[in-house]
């Protein structure tokens, strides 16, 4: 199998080496392992010859960005950008766009994608994941929701495979992108490499979303957030609030799911977590008295929501069904 990374300037350099690594550790020990498994090569195509990281590491490309059809399988790693404007400016660029359009201009009857944490946004700048589901670096999403929103993000998972399409989370997740590469592989090949090189599986990135780091601006949805943070000790029926906030709950569950991916009853969990994880680092209070303060019935109540909502967001409740909690 022939693996094209494609970069530009300013990439995150570890995107890059570990992807390379990876898969070049298993094309060593694939003859020994099996050698009926396909053979790997990777190769980096570019802008231009040489290209540096952000951290300073020049790599040397051996592929244009004209020279992109033979590939297998093409790789965007990160960008090397950590804020949603630099990002965008990085795809808007000269050079982001020429990165875009060579995308575009790959037969995708020919070639698979594969993409992971900023990376993932030139590759929807293309619009082969319109209508897919994909993951991205999860303090990015409500600006990749804004800009691709006929992209359906997960974030319940580290890696996400929608047909020909593979996409993984935030930096780091581009191991457990070269790992869901090489399984399409050779699965034996693939457990013998993680094992080698000590590399565990993370399923989710989701437990480490910051629910204050999913920057928004829109005015309905920051209403309903003051107000539940007002009375985050108090039991909170949705549909109470969203008159409150003089709309209906239709129409704020349409919002905060259009915004920020999750539903008003979701938010509010979200927010008693972090309201709760902030008074144990800054207080002396017990976990039954933390439970109180931030709207729980119990300790229990608080340790089993906590539990669940940094793992998985909550189904939507069926309109017509109040939320109160």
């Amino acid at each position: 199998m022939r693996v094209g990374i494609v970069v530009q300037e300013g990439y995150f350099g570890s995107a890059v080496s570990s992807i390379v690594d990876i898969l070049t550790t298993a094309e060593l020990v694939r003859p020994e392992i099996d050698p009926s498994i396909p053979a790997l090569s990777v190769e980096v195509a570019a802008h231009r010859r040489r290209v540096s990281s952000t951290g300073g590491m020049t790599i040397t490309a051996s592929r244009t960005l004209r020279e992109l059809d033979d590939f297998d399988l093409i790789v965007v790693p990160a960008l090397g950008t950590i804020t949603a404007a630099d990002t965008v400016a990085s795809i808007e660029s000269r050079t982001g766009r020429a990165v875009v359009n060579a995308l575009r201009a790959v037969d995708p009857r020919r070639s698979r994608f594969a993409a992971a944490c900023t990376g993932v946004f030139p590759l929807a700048e293309t619009g082969m994941l319109d209508g897919r589901h994909a993951t991205t670096t999860w303090f990015l999403t409500t600006t990749f929701r804004r800009r691709y929103p006929s992209v359906s993000l997960d974030l319940d998972h580290m890696v996400v495979v929608d047909g020909p399409i593979i996409t993984a989370g935030a930096a780091f997740a581009h191991i457990d992108l070269a790992l869901a590469i090489l399984r399409g592989v050779s699965a034996q090949l693939t457990q013998h490499v993680a094992r080698m090189l000590l590399v565990d599986e993370r399923p989710s990135q989701a437990a480490h979303v910051l629910y204050d780091h999913l920057q928004h601006d829109d005015p309905l949805v920051l209403a309903f957030e003051r107000h539940v943070r007002r009375h985050l000790d108090e039991t909170l029926d949705v549909s109470m609030v969203a008159q409150a906030i003089a709309t209906s709950r239709r129409t704020l569950e349409r919002r905060t799911r259009q915004v920020l991916g999750m539903s008003p009853l979701d938010i509010v969990h979200r927010l008693r977590v972090e309201r709760a994880s902030h008074l144990r680092r800054t207080t002396d209070l017990s976990t039954e008295a933390i439970a109180q303060r931030v709207g729980y019935a119990n300790a229990e109540t608080l340790r089993a929501l906590e539990r669940r909502a940094l793992r998985k967001p909550s189904e939507a409740v069926p309109a017509g069904r109040p939320e109160i909690v």
